[in-house]
């Protein structure tokens, strides 16, 4: 299981602390592999992108509209976090229902 976020998220510190075998990856200093990115954007589409960040409000119209891939790429940290890889399935965000999928209390 890996486990894509922020070091310092606070949702991803409590993911982290639930999951404790969970091997994490600092999308700021590692980024996220190009093909995690595909799956989880044909998964999720634009629900992939954090839209409520300072990154994003950070960022020129222009820059806004380019294609979210591209935008992930570039920006690691406009991704909405934690992004979830385990047993072959992805999760997006720490919310009941991921918690509940992963067999979390």
């Amino acid at each position: 299981m890996r486990l894509y976020g922020l070091k310092n998220c606070d949702t991803c510190r409590k993911a982290l602390k639930s999951l404790p075998n969970a091997e994490f990856v600092d999308v700021r200093g590692q980024g996220v592999p190009e093909n995690i990115l595909s799956e989880a954007y044909e998964a999720f589409g634009k629900a992939l992108l954090n839209t409520r960040s300072t990154t994003w409000r950070g960022l020129d119209e222009y820059t806004r509209n380019r294609p979210v891939l591209e935008l992930l790429v570039d920006h690691p940290t406009l991704m909405k976090r934690p992004l979830i890889e385990a047993d072959g399935r992805m999760y997006l965000g720490w919310t009941p229902e991921t918690r509940q999928a992963l067999g979390v209390a």
